[in-house]
């Protein structure tokens, strides 16, 4: 067009060359247009200006888009609204908030009111710049100039309410969104916020629900719904519904990007299957996608989980060959991993290397450091990184004072975790749930339970409801203080609470009724916990036998052993030794040994205190046959009888049986002891 004779230069067309560029990322080309249209002898207008702002902005260089809203000024030129918007837009997208707050208020100054534009991109730029709070103030103030919010408002809204954590208000804004009446109708982006939202909180369900609502409606996935849905597919380690909906993802016509492929390879890392997470990882490179930082760490973790250090710290090193510096998040990773299997002396490999780098530990690492050092018992070790921590002037939280507390109390040190709670106290640090569970333990270990009703009380009265481990710590409490009805009185709390009871807070509850003699509510209990599908585990079988000796129960007991009898091979010895010796106390020797064989064809293992039970009730139902036939039993599995055994079968024969019996059970007995290895007398 240029090489025509009638060519004459337009700014329009400028303008649209620049714009075109800028779309594409092309600063110096768009540049090159503005300095080639002033050649042509063609004076850059308002719109040239703002598409060259606009390109700047896109490549997140936002001090020469101040640069040339300067030019613009030297020029006589007058800003637009759209100039403003584009410059607010700059320096907001490369996360200086700051700055963007300054150009809007110059842009007021200078007459030119903000619009419903202009007051999304300050949002976005106090998004961008992770200022939430700030955000949502903002949105309060927009509100009220009477300015409406769009989509893109709310929006922005619902991502800022979830990084604080506030899912209610998020999902109340969503469910507006969806009325009918609403001027503000949901899309791709709202839907896929919400996945990510429900992905957070855990509510697989609702990510998948949400998902499905959002094809029912019309809408067509992108690649960020799509990673959504794998990225809560994958904090469940659901590899096999993950790898799903990526094979959807190129059936579709999409191609799986970086995101897609770590969020899938973070699922197989979780499900345990670090192989396939590595075969992942290759699969990635050969599509022509680079790993970032995020990718490596996923994988370190994928092999660190599973307890394989060697391969983790081999994937590290392939991570600086390919050129991307290990971050925080690594060290972290490691740290966890190296916790998580017991390796003390890798801890301090780790930290070694992370100094070597040049790696600042920040305050998660820290906690990383004394959690791995505290679950392999290395105290003094967690308590110095904790002296070094504070010493670099980095800032402990509620996370690194839990770690401590609960630490302390699993190595059984409450006096020091009593003084880390104080510590706490005097930094203002604001306490967690798991501190007030933490704490409650550690006062309840040194028989404080005062103290620890107390802060039970203030953990209530400060909005934290206590859960289920915290419950349970109370109920454990009032056991060993033997105050049953209050025990039960928390339970029933619990329950109004819908904080749904455990395995271990319903066997605690058992005890208390079988302490404070209530053995009628265990089984009550053991009903609702049928009634909640609620797993019976060897604490609640054993609290259940207590029970039905004491009432003597023979069908209960006998409903029990039928749940139980598939599990044989995996109860514990004692709870077996105390069915077994139920039974033969209730005078069922019959049914005992019955059960016996059972254990028995199980594999299970028996021990002599097992044959003891078994020889008692045999001998007190005088059954000296099946006594004997017992003791036979035990000689030739290599076990030696007691002498207490042979001496109980003899007084017995002598005091019970006739002197012909007697003598026939003697020579039997004499028999036994010649195999076992014992002279006879």
């Amino acid at each position: 067009m240029k090489n025509q004779k009638n060519y004459t230069a337009r700014n329009d067309i400028y303008n649209m060359m620049i714009r075109l560029h800028a779309r594409h990322s092309r600063i110096d080309q768009a540049r090159g247009f503005f300095f080639e249209m002033q050649k042509w002898r063609c004076k850059p207008d308002v719109e040239t200006y703002n598409a060259l702002i606009n390109a700047h902005g896109r490549n997140g260089q936002w001090r020469w888009a101040l640069n040339i809203m300067e030019d613009m000024l030297r020029a006589a030129i007058p800003p637009s609204r759209s100039t403003y918007n584009n410059l607010i837009n700059a320096c907001g997208s490369s996360g200086n908030w700051r700055e963007a707050l300054k150009v809007c208020k110059k842009m007021t100054e200078n007459g030119v009111g903000p619009d419903l534009v202009t007051h999304n991109i300050v949002l976005s730029a106090y998004k961008t710049g992770l200022q939430y709070s700030k955000a949502l103030s903002y949105f309060e103030l927009m509100k009220a100039t009477n300015i409406r919010p769009d989509t893109t408002t709310l929006n922005i809204m619902m991502y800022c309410l979830v990084k604080l954590g506030e899912y209610g208000k998020a999902v109340e804004i969503f469910n507006s969104m969806r009325e009918k009446r609403s001027d503000c109708r949901p899309d791709i982006v709202t839907f896929t916020t919400m996945i990510h939202a429900y992905s957070i909180q855990g509510q697989l369900e609702n990510c998948k629900a949400v998902f499905n609502t959002m094809l029912a409606e019309g809408f067509k996935p992108n690649i960020v719904s799509y990673n959504a849905l794998i990225g809560a597919y994958a904090s469940f380690g659901m590899n096999k519904e993950a790898q799903r909906v990526f094979n959807e993802i190129k059936q579709k016509g999409l191609r799986p990007d970086i995101v897609s492929y770590t969020s899938l390879l973070n699922a197989y890392g979780r499900s345990h299957q670090p192989e396939k997470a590595r075969e992942i990882f290759d699969k990635m490179k050969q599509n022509n996608w680079k790993p970032n930082s995020v990718s490596y760490n996923a994988l370190i973790d994928s092999y660190g989980s599973n307890g394989m250090l060697t391969e983790a710290a081999e994937v590290l090193r392939e991570m600086e060959k390919d050129g991307i510096r290990p971050n925080v998040v690594s060290i972290c990773t490691l740290l966890a991993a190296c916790g998580s299997n017991g390796q003390r002396a890798k801890i301090d490999s780790i930290l070694s290397l992370a100094e070597s780098r040049g790696i600042v530990l920040n305050t998660v690492a820290y906690n990383s450091a004394i959690g791995s050092y505290m679950n392999v018992g290395e105290y003094d070790k967690a308590l110095n990184m904790y002296r070094t921590m504070r010493k670099k002037n980095v800032k402990p939280d509620s996370v690194t004072f839990n770690v401590l507390i609960s630490g302390c109390c699993k190595m059984s040190k409450y006096v020091e975790a009593l003084d880390f709670l104080d510590e706490m106290m005097i930094l203002h640090i604001p306490l967690s749930r798991e501190v007030y569970s933490s704490a409650i333990c550690a006062y309840i270990k040194q028989g404080l339970l005062a103290e620890a009703e107390s802060v039970f009380t203030k953990m209530k009265m400060t909005g934290f409801y206590p859960d289920v481990i915290a419950y349970t710590t109370m109920i454990h409490a009032y056991n060993i203080a033997e105050k049953w009805d209050k025990a039960y009185e928390l339970f029933q709390e619990m329950k109004m609470n819908n904080v749904k009871p455990d395995s271990i807070a319903c066997a605690a509850l058992m005890r208390a009724f079988n302490g404070g003699c209530q053995p009628a509510k265990v089984l009550v209990l053991a009903e609702y916990m049928r009634e909640k599908n609620i797993p019976f585990t060897d604490a609640i079988c054993f609290e259940m036998v207590s029970a039905c000796s004491m009432l003597r129960e023979w069908k209960a007991i006998i409903e029990l052993i039928k749940m139980m009898e598939p599990s044989y091979h995996v109860v514990s010895v004692g709870l077996l030794n105390q069915i077994l010796h139920f039974l033969g106390k209730s005078g069922k020797t019959e049914t005992m040994m019955k059960v016996f064989y059972k254990i028995v064809a199980s594999g299970a293992d028996i021990s002599l205190c097992t044959y003891e039970i078994l020889l008692k009730n045999l001998l007190a139902a005088g059954n000296w046959r099946k006594y004997v036939e017992v003791l036979e039993w035990i000689v030739e599995g290599g076990i030696h009888p007691s002498s207490e055994m042979y001496s109980n079968i003899f007084t017995f024969a002598q005091r019970s049986c006739g002197a012909e019996y007697a003598s026939a059970i003697q020579e039997r007995i004499e028999t036994l002891k010649r195999k076992s290895g014992i002279k006879p007398l």
